[in-house]
């Protein structure tokens, strides 16, 4: 149908419009904040190994490191660091062998928590970063108060969902697999270990104790499969499993720092979840009588039905320090 403006008065019309709009200001606040909010994927060189992270928010603003799981990466950050970045200064790393970080062979890396700390804390120290909150779930845990125990004087705070520094908070499930293994590492308790390798366990991960389980996107699952099925993965996820044990005799060295100097702690925990159970929130309470406690409608991965809640605490917690 014809155009009833004429080509020619409708080519005006539409150069007129984008020129109102393109001088008319936005409000001073607003194309930065924008900005801002949006994640950058990058990479860095730590001891010769590619370390990748996620980046968001203003240099300026409070910066917190976000430290994920088992078996995952920075992608269980993905909703949460543009829910943060408008006040914070967000950093989300991938560790060696995780995600997009490089991933050695246990032949040429010893896979180690201590190791995995170790990078992480090269990345902070190559972006220059001395003062953050840690942000710690499932392996976060044992990274991040290896941070805090190393520089307790750079940990404004923590956020701790779903990760264990006390005995108490270890389910039947894990300590059924992972027990045996500490004493004893053969063959027998390393094929019980690999279970927690297999693709229906990770999407149990997701799923058991959700609120919706049809609310949790199989991206999830499938994503992270998709990288423990990497040939020589297996093999080096046995040996951090096996290297959990020198986690748990951190625990009470971590105690004792978390009674030394108190760092202002938010506790977010998925409420049903069968691997690190209520009573592991509830413990550290011992030595942060002061920390807040937030239970979260959800399982081992609770982030995932609940980041608008969490964001908000975490503001409430921190956004002014």
């Amino acid at each position: 149908m014809t155009n009833p403006l004429g080509s020619a008065a409708g080519a005006l019309l539409a150069t007129s419009a984008a020129g109102v709009l393109a001088a008319t200001p936005l409000p001073a606040e607003a194309a930065p904040a924008a900005a801002s909010t949006q994640t950058q994927y990058r990479t860095a060189t730590v001891d010769g190994l590619k370390i990748f992270y996620r980046e968001a928010g203003r240099a300026d603003a409070p910066t917190i490191v976000l430290l994920h799981g088992f078996p995952t990466s920075s992608h269980m950050y993905r909703e949460l660091i543009p829910a943060l970045a408008d006040r914070f200064h967000v950093i989300a790393p991938d560790y060696v062998g995780f995600g997009q970080s490089d991933a050695p062979s246990n032949t040429k890396f010893s896979y180690t928590f201590d190791n995995l700390t170790a990078h992480v804390s090269g990345l902070l120290d190559q972006l220059h970063l001395n003062s953050y909150v840690l942000y710690m779930q499932d392996y976060g845990g044992p990274i991040g108060f290896r941070i805090f125990a190393a520089h307790p004087e750079r940990v404004k705070g923590l956020v701790v969902q779903n990760t264990n520094a006390y005995l108490e908070g270890v389910g039947d499930m894990p300590k059924q697999v992972f027990l045996p293994l500490w004493e004893k590492r053969d063959a027998t308790t390393e094929a019980a270990a690999r279970t927690f390798l297999k693709p229906e366990t990770t999407q149990f991960q997701y799923s058991f104790g959700a609120k919706n389980p049809e609310a949790i996107s199989p991206d999830n699952w499938v994503h992270d499969q998709a990288l423990l099925d990497r040939p020589g993965t297996d093999a080096y996820q046995i040996d951090l499993l096996a290297d959990y044990k020198t986690n748990v005799g951190l625990y009470e060295s971590w105690h004792a720092a978390f009674r030394k100097y108190q760092p202002k702690t938010l506790i977010v925990w998925g409420k049903n979840d069968p691997f690190f159970i209520p009573a592991g929130a509830e413990a550290f309470k011992k030595d942060l009588p002061k920390a807040k406690l937030v239970w979260l409608d959800g399982g081992h991965f609770a982030l995932e039905e609940n980041v608008p809640l969490v964001a908000s605490e975490i503001k409430i917690a921190f956004a002014g320090q």
